[in-house]
């Protein structure tokens, strides 16, 4: 039996996790051109551990922004931001990110590509070549390990760049539309797969996406963002039971959530 769907939290305490958090930030700004733009203010935050946070709202609204600031890829203009209490002040290991495109190496095969966060921090092992393999048997390409990236499908080469991610270890995932660029059904599919390889790992992850349906189906909350310059206006709880199946997207209860989500973005 579904959950009954919470009130959305208004913009003043939407980030507000309960339990310690993982992520946090306190009015977090970014601006580009030596200030002209504002690609995000005043966001406030804390994502608790093991949470799953979809990130959604229109193209140039700081949700990559956002992701890039936590991941310590860019520097914070405004705020403050922290990640298992630490203030970020770069790229750090226990932070991993994935982007839309899968950005493989040609010439390395499924197996070698997984290795390559590793080889970069040192000497590969015998255990990290038992680990990686493992990985890329629990996205489902146990038969493609030797294969090249030209031999795979779109959806196969967002398998290994998200075996490559937890080959890092990190615990924070970032995932900046990693499926935006498959069809339907690859994505439908491969976001089933994204969840019980979050559960399992115990992961704590925030993704980035247009799509409301996916944001919903993934989260345990839904964070909206406004047109530029970038707000986190609202958080959305998602009180649906896990593991979750795609049928749960037909259901009364669902599509009352997606129209939550579509009003408070139209209302921005």
């Amino acid at each position: 039996m579904l959950m009954e769907t919470s009130e959305i939290a208004p913009a003043e305490t939407a980030g507000i996790a309960p339990g310690a958090p993982i992520v946090h930030g306190t009015n977090v700004g970014k601006t580009f051109a030596g200030g002209s733009v504002v690609a995000l203010e005043g966001a406030t935050f804390d994502i608790a551990k093991g949470e799953f946070v979809s990130l959604v709202g229109p193209s140039g609204c700081g949700k990559s922004t956002l992701l890039r600031l936590i991941s310590g890829l860019i520097d914070l203009s405004s705020g403050q931001m922290s990640v298992h209490g630490d203030p970020v002040k770069g790229p750090r290991t226990d932070v991993g990110m994935m982007f839309q495109k899968a950005t493989l190496l040609e010439w390395r095969t499924a197996i070698e590509n997984v290795l390559l966060p590793t080889e970069l921090n040192g000497t590969i092992t015998a255990k990290d070549k038992r680990h990686a393999a493992e990985l890329l048997e629990l996205v489902g390409l146990k038969d493609f390990m030797f294969s090249y990236p030209s031999q795979l499908s779109g959806g196969m080469q967002q398998r290994v760049a998200l075996a490559r991610l937890l080959q890092t270890g990190a615990d924070v995932l970032l995932l900046d539309e990693p499926f935006g660029a498959l069809d339907e059904f690859t994505r439908e599919h491969l976001n089933v797969e994204l969840m019980r390889i979050v559960a399992e790992f115990g992961a704590t992850t925030i993704f980035v996406t247009h799509n409301i349906t996916e944001a919903i189906f993934l989260a345990d909350r839904v964070g909206v963002m406004t047109p530029r310059p970038g707000r986190l206006a609202a958080m959305v709880p998602v009180n649906f039971p896990r593991p979750r199946e795609l049928s749960l997207q037909t259901t009364p209860e669902f599509n009352v959530l997606v129209e939550q989500v579509r009003n408070t973005l139209g209302s921005h």
